[in-house]
């Protein structure tokens, strides 16, 4: 799924400039999100784009995922096929 337009929405990033920075996050959030046993149909726009807001620190050094991320994310991975 493409989740671009919807996490740059969510974040509150208009224009293109950005986008390959996103996209790279969104990457990241996915594979995360997999590796952690969540199925494709239970990854959201929703999570995706709180997990790159989390990560999105413009280079600070300081992106962390929130726990509510993580306990979000549990909660997918135990939820399975549903």
């Amino acid at each position: 799924m493409d989740y671009l337009d919807d996490v740059k929405n969510a974040i509150g990033v208009t224009g293109t400039y950005q986008d390959n920075t996103i996209q790279v996050y969104i990457d990241e959030v996915v594979a995360f999100l997999k590796d952690a046993g969540v199925t494709e149909s239970n990854i959201t726009s929703g999570i995706v784009a709180r997990g790159v807001s989390d990560l999105w620190n413009y280079g600070a050094g300081t992106g962390t995922l929130s726990d509510y991320f993580k306990m979000r994310a549990i909660q997918l991975a135990l939820k399975g096929g549903q």
